[in-house]
């Protein structure tokens, strides 16, 4: 059988409204987290779009995850802004994040006048093994493409046996790496590049890039230290301004402070950062209970946009609980926006302000060897999250002094095994697969 002849040139450039339905879709349907979202990014935007090449994909995602903050809608804002500059930031910035904001706004709404959602309930009984799968198959389809050596590997390894069995902090782990990486790049540099023989083979395969290897950064993206100063005092304006309009209300108030310093504690995802909002929200300022922020959870891991969304159904139920407006609806989606704002406002900034500067590395080797150091690492704690899921999902009811007592839920394990395989041998699509799995979940209830 004839292999299917590449492209011989880029793709046209799309226009800023041609680039829109993808954004707006992708905040649809990105489900699994941020490791999912990133295989569906990847998969779409370098293997079929080919708007950006798999080596700058990469530099990029680097990148934000060593940010605070949710790696993934931080990607979607550097390729968008790329692309189309600060409109398209804040197009995919904020058509991530969109869906997730309404449809756990309206949640919370529903939440609070119903004592439970059947229906939502049987629907995640099928989507959570689903989850599991797609953590894993990002798992395979990132460290595929970034541990392209032995030494990556081991430092893969060694992240996930540093976070599994010793509880390392994330930013410990990203600390570790990059200091390897730093150390490889100046003894072994040739262990510690982005783009391994094989790893070439693979870019090759999709055809040229509009954004291709060797392309100059966009006007826009050129460093400038007076870009860079003026970046700044433009989002310290607006985060003033944003803090100055809710400080009559001290419930708004009290949000806007502690989300805007939750947002500079997310290093290593939303589930580093977890404990601290659940001490802030339940403890400090009850603004809601333990089993409702435990409830939020489980909507969170099973919506579309990045965990960290978790913030609109604490923001929500704590402006509904501190009656922040006069009727319900308009106190919780106060408090929802607000708390969504400031954790999402510096995840522009990031980009914004430093996307210049990582540009103008993308060549320089002692900066890119640390960066593929922490994605090697980063492959270790993403297998550690899949674990994670699966250990909820196959035990949900057992506790850390009794993992394994619980009865294993062998339904949830064979959707799980399913899914993997769709996804892994059949190359089914993320979103087919979890809304089959959906399906079957709400079936189970059903019949059982």
């Amino acid at each position: 059988m004839a292999t299917p002849s590449l492209p011989s040139s880029p793709p046209d450039p799309p226009s800023l409204a041609e680039a829109f339905p993808y954004w707006l879709k992708l905040g649809f349907i990105s489900f699994g987290g941020p490791a999912g979202q990133i295989a569906m990014m990847h998969q779409e935007l370098v293997e079929k779009r080919r708007w950006i090449s798999e080596q700058r994909f990469l530099h990029a995602l680097n990148y934000c995850m060593l940010l605070p903050g949710p790696e993934a809608i931080q990607l979607a804002i550097y390729i968008s802004w790329l692309l189309h500059g600060i409109p398209g930031a804040l197009m995919a910035g904020i058509l991530f994040f969109l869906p997730a904001f309404v449809l756990l706004s309206l949640l919370a709404a529903l939440y609070l006048h119903f004592a439970d959602l059947p229906l939502l309930l049987a629907l995640f009984q099928g989507i959570k093994p689903a989850v599991v799968a797609v953590v894993l198959f990002a798992a395979w389809r990132i460290g595929s493409k970034t541990v392209h050596n032995a030494v990556l590997l081991a430092i893969a390894i060694l992240a996930f046996i540093g976070i599994f069995l010793f509880n390392i902090d994330f930013p410990w782990i990203i600390l570790t790496a990059a200091l390897l990486g730093i150390w490889g790049g100046k003894f072994a540099p040739h262990l510690f590049h982005s783009s391994a023989p094989q790893h070439s083979h693979n870019q090759k395969q999709y055809g040229p890039a509009l954004l291709d290897d060797d392309s100059p950064p966009p006007a826009h993206a050129r460093f400038s230290w007076n870009k860079l100063l003026l970046m700044l005092i433009i989002f310290i304006i607006i985060w003033a301004g944003a803090l100055w309009l809710v400080h009559g209300q001290q419930t708004l108030y009290s949000m806007g402070l502690f989300f805007s310093k939750a947002a500079f504690l997310t290093i290593g995802g939303a589930y580093a950062v977890l404990p601290y909002v659940y001490q802030g929200a339940v403890e400090e300022f009850h603004w809601l209970n333990g089993t409702q922020m435990i409830d939020g959870l489980a909507l969170g891991e099973t919506t579309p946009g990045p965990l960290i969304m978790i913030v609109t159904w604490v923001g929500y139920l704590g402006g509904v609980a501190h009656q922040v407006a006069a009727q319900p609806l308009a106190a919780g989606l106060a408090g929802a926006t607000v708390a969504t704002f400031f954790t999402f406002l510096p995840s522009f900034l990031f980009i914004l302000a430093g996307g210049p500067l990582v540009e103008s590395s993308r060549d320089n080797r002692q900066f890119s060897a640390p960066l593929t150091a922490i994605s090697a690492a980063v492959v270790g704690v993403i297998v550690n999250l899949a674990l994670f899921f699966a250990w909820h999902t196959f035990w949900p009811q057992a506790t850390a002094a009794e993992p394994f007592a619980a009865p294993l839920q062998w339904s949830a394990v064979l959707i799980a095994a399913a899914s993997f395989i769709a996804l892994w041998k059949l190359k089914l699509e993320i979103m087919l697969v979890i809304a089959c799995c959906a399906i079957l979940g709400t079936l189970q209830v059903w019949i059982g």
